[in-house]
């Protein structure tokens, strides 16, 4: 089974979060959060770890606080993922799940896998189960997440609306049948379509509904009627994903003509991909109502 790419390879694919935002905040200033690592059984029976982070101030009978729902993006680890946060969960009194995922055959290439997306929906449970003394505010569950995470998102809030107070996509793939071609004309792009046929089962003309079923951009009706707080964050000057109009902004654009008041804004910028969590994360949460 294709479970990892050679560290060379990985290192020359990362589509997520870490490449922009590894550095936000040296490990030895972070004063106030802390990262406890939980067990869970995904979709499919294997065990995953996930990342908790909170704040050190939190002990058993302190009140609710709200989670953040972290996915992870295309080919970067959990624990990298959890770093990006630094020491924003400490300061601002929430807490973030970290999960390594699982697709229908990979871990860190899911691309929305419908096992995944379930599997996101019960980490509020996950956590206050392996962490009784923590307690979760069901009314304060957020998530987030950047590239491919940010993909998982979006499913996220299509598919479980009343699970989210809000939610933010950074750089997010919302057409993955599109994707699938664009890795042609990447570094590695033969093995990311290999990856890729591996994890739907097929290429996008063998099976386009399978391809269909993980592309945000097919949900843009339930999105739009999720009413779930929704940031759409996308990049003019982007190299990862090329044309992010015709993904995250197509998505955006979609969602407005469906329904002009829904609660979700875009955020457009000249950023490389993913970067604009090193500065912005903070400002994204804040709109959401975190933070």
């Amino acid at each position: 089974m294709i479970r990892r790419l050679p560290f060379f390879l990985l290192a020359g694919v990362l589509g997520g979060w870490a490449v922009a935002g590894a550095g936000i905040l040296p490990p030895s200033a972070r004063r106030t959060t802390r990262q406890i690592r939980i067990d869970y059984v995904a979709h499919n029976g294997v065990l995953r770890a996930a990342y908790v982070l909170l704040p050190k101030w939190y002990s058993r009978g302190d009140p609710p606080l709200p989670l953040v729902i972290s996915p992870h993006g295309r080919g970067v680890d959990a624990r990298v993922n959890a770093r990006l946060w630094g020491d924003l969960p400490g300061r601002e009194g929430f807490a973030v799940v970290n999960p390594e995922g699982q697709g229908r055959r990979l871990e860190l290439y899911s691309w929305g896998d419908a096992g995944q997306i379930s599997d996101l929906a019960r980490m509020p449970e996950i956590v206050e189960h392996a962490l009784p003394w923590v307690h979760i505010d069901p009314h304060r569950i957020f998530a987030a997440g950047g590239s491919m995470g940010g993909q998982e998102t979006l499913l996220l809030v299509a598919r479980h609306p009343h699970l989210l107070a809000g939610a933010i996509s950074f750089d997010a793939p919302t057409d993955l049948s599109m994707r699938y071609r664009e890795f042609h004309g990447m570094p590695y792009g033969r093995q990311l379509q290999r990856l890729a046929r591996y994890e739907v089962g097929g290429t996008p003309a063998a099976d386009p509904s399978a391809w269909s079923r993980r592309s945000p951009l097919d949900f843009a009706r339930a999105i739009a009627r999720s009413r779930v707080p929704l940031e759409i964050w996308w990049s003019r000057d982007d190299r990862i994903i090329a044309d992010q109009a015709q993904q995250s902004g197509r998505l955006y654009q979609q969602i407005m003509r469906l329904d002009p008041t829904a609660p979700v804004r875009q955020v457009v910028g000249w950023w490389h991909h993913c970067a604009e969590i090193r500065t912005h994360l903070r400002k994204a949460l804040a709109f959401i109502g975190l933070g």
